[in-house]
């Protein structure tokens, strides 16, 4: 597919075998709810885009993500170590973009954040995900995956009465690099580091909030990548899924009981179809908060260790034991 959306400027919807060359939203016939077109500045400031690199192992956790919200581009990077608790963590903000750049392409360009010293930047070329930290404290990450022989969730859903989604995502994969940071060095290789990466854009909800879990791990001799959601990308279609090998398999909805309050406290993570059965309990937090009135945010990303069991249909049970990942809860106005 050369292009999400078609000349009669509606997306193409569904869950693709692989990504689209181009995010053309320009191209988009947007409308209000009432059907009337709406001109290029109400294109621009509703269209958001964001992308996120984390990476798992017994001995290194990090993440990554930039966010381009029309008004306001925003980027965070951590890392936590999990034997002693220590963690980096960086924020950034740029109005209207300013430092930044993002491709529209998922498979073939860069999306950067440059603030002083410090770099954000994921790059993306074909089957290759390559990840660059540099701050100005002596932090350096650079990180790379292959989605070689491996099938990415690549999925167009409908949003409210007005919009789509276009989200792309892998889990589980392996993934190599060098990390230099106060919590000292690390090769990726070495320590069995895993990756997870998301690359979404589109016309989402203008107030919004959505649940979310990933994990990445090995059981036995078998790679596990795991991505579910509620919330969002599930009108219509679902990105709902989990990777064995890298062999995608599809997952019905999900529900997640937790308590707001309390991230850290356990999570319970239930699939309607059964296939999913996991609680998870949280080691450390990376958390933003953000009140201007037309933009807001809630955000909290919760690292630490998923417990259960996925049941393959036709197959075995796989279990889950104390593998590494993520849940969030995000509430956003944009």
């Amino acid at each position: 597919m050369e292009r999400l959306i078609q000349a009669n400027g509606q997306p193409r919807y569904g869950i693709f075998p692989g990504a689209p060359e181009q995010i053309n939203w320009r191209d988009f016939d947007f409308r209000s709810p009432m059907g009337q077109r709406r001109g290029t500045l109400a294109k621009w400031r509703r269209y958001h885009q964001f992308q996120y690199f984390g990476l798992v192992s017994e001995e290194l956790i990090g993440g990554c993500a930039l966010a381009d919200i029309s008004l306001l581009t925003a980027g965070f990077v951590y890392l936590f170590q999990p034997s002693t608790g220590r963690m980096i963590e960086r924020q950034f903000r740029r109005p209207l973009g300013f430092g930044t750049s993002f491709s529209t392409q998922p498979n073939a360009g860069i999306c950067e954040l440059r603030s002083g010293a410090n770099l954000l930047r994921l790059d993306n070329q074909g089957t290759r995900k390559s990840l660059l930290v540099e701050l100005d404290d002596g932090t350096r990450i650079e990180a790379g995956f292959s989605e070689e022989q491996f099938q990415p969730m690549c999925i167009c859903t409908p949003t409210a009465v007005d919009g789509w989604v276009y989200a792309q995502k892998v889990a589980g994969v392996r993934c190599q690099g060098q990390v230099q940071s106060a919590l000292g060095d690390f090769d990726l290789a070495d320590i069995g580091a895993f990756a997870h990466h998301d690359w979404s854009a589109g016309y989402m909800r203008p107030e919004t909030n959505w649940n979310w879990a990933c994990l990445s791990g090995r059981v036995g001799a078998t790679r596990v990548g795991l991505n579910l959601s509620c919330g969002v990308n599930e009108t219509s279609f679902s990105e709902n899924c989990y990777w064995l090998d890298g062999q995608l398999l599809p997952v019905g909805g999900v529900h997640f009981q937790y308590d707001r309050d309390q991230p850290l406290a356990p999570w319970r993570i239930v699939s309607g179809d059964g296939q999913v059965e996991l609680t998870f309990r949280g080691h450390g937090l990376h958390c933003e908060r953000l009140n201007l009135g037309m933009l807001a945010s809630n955000f909290k990303q919760v690292f630490g260790r998923f417990q259960g069991t996925l049941r393959p249909p036709g197959r075995p049970p796989v279990p889950i034991d104390n593998l590494w990942g993520f849940v969030e809860d995000q509430y956003v106005k944009w």
